[in-house]
């Protein structure tokens, strides 16, 4: 019987892992500072911070994980300096640190970002060929680096999230689904870029394979999780279509872009506003990722992109079609 120990499980992906890997037939305990929303999994949770290198490795020595998934981070991109991702850097130190003091954990899934590359900045020549986004970025390149330094005894495999979505997302709700319910959002007319999505339920598929599949496969490999890129219009469409019956309205680029000048004159007085410069820079900026290495290790997911919008829609109309 696996027993996994998953740091993070209360948060986006966790909230997802963790059911996905109980119906898969592991034992499952989720280490986190949050309780999960779903009163169910609270049987897995075992309260604690990350932060806490005591506290996690009174909680392994009590469950005694074979496998341990490390999702427990700051996802966020603003910050000031690098102390406000300690989560990412020491938190990371500390999974490390427990592992190798316990010596019983065969598998290790570290979770990066794939923004330790900036978008725009196009292929990476290896792994370690880094052009990070932010500080968020830079605090990802410290838990690789860790990894890598480590020297663990077990198997471990680092993946690189692309722009996870689904139901229960934090930002997607603000950034574009309520807008098209409030019919307030409007791309680019012209929208050649191609980006790295990943559907929720086929990123916790693919973490599952990495501790089902032969180590050989997949130990020491970094791996970009999520789903095929896809060019942008095709996904913000799809989503325009299941929310509002229609294609997105679109605008002129430069339009647009005054728009976000606009956006960032609210935004320094504490006001929100739409569009603002560093969500322009995310509409017209291509950020494709090579993910055929992945499905070469770990196969496609079963969600088709269709039927993911088709479930994430159906969520934010039972939750938010009367928007406050």
């Amino acid at each position: 019987m696996r027993r996994v120990l998953v740091t993070g499980g209360s948060g986006f992906i966790g909230r997802r892992l963790v059911p996905h890997l109980l119906a898969s037939g592991y034992t499952v305990a989720n280490f986190d500072v949050a309780p999960p929303a779903e009163c169910a999994q609270r049987v897995c949770w075992r309260e604690g911070s990350i932060l806490d290198r005591g506290r996690l490795e009174t909680v392994c020595r009590d469950f005694k994980p074979n496998c341990m998934v490390h999702l427990a981070a700051l996802a966020v991109m603003e910050g000031r300096s690098l102390d406000d991702f300690k989560a990412n850097t020491e938190g990371t130190a500390n999974a490390l640190t427990v592992v190798r003091a316990l010596g019983d954990v065969e598998r290790l899934v570290i979770t990066s970002s794939q923004h330790v590359r900036r978008p725009g900045s196009g292929p990476a020549a290896h792994d370690e060929d880094y052009a990070p986004h932010g500080l968020y970025g830079e605090s990802k390149i410290i838990t690789e680096q860790l990894t890598r330094q480590a020297g663990l005894a077990g198997h471990w495999t680092i993946i690189r999230p692309t722009a996870v979505w689904g139901p229960n997302h934090p930002f997607h709700v603000e950034a574009l689904w309520r807008l098209i319910f409030q019919d307030r959002y409007v791309h680019p007319s012209h929208d050649p870029v191609v980006r790295a999505y990943g559907y929720v339920e086929n990123v916790v598929w693919q973490i599952e394979r990495i501790l089902a599949l032969p180590a050989s496969l997949t130990n020491g490999r970094t791996l970009y999780v999520g789903d095929e890129n896809v060019r942008q219009i095709d996904w913000v469409n799809g989503f325009s279509r299941a929310l509002s019956g229609r294609e997105v309205r679109t605008a002129p680029l430069p339009l647009i872009r005054g728009l976000a000048w606009v956006g960032d004159g609210f935004r320094a007085c504490g006001l929100r506003f739409p569009m603002y410069s560093e969500r322009l820079f995310n509409l017209v900026t291509p950020n494709p990722v090579p993910m055929q290495p992945t499905f070469d290790v770990l196969g496609h997911g079963p969600f088709s992109m269709e039927k993911g919008i088709a479930e994430t829609a159906a969520w934010l109309v039972a939750h938010y079609r009367q928007p406050k």
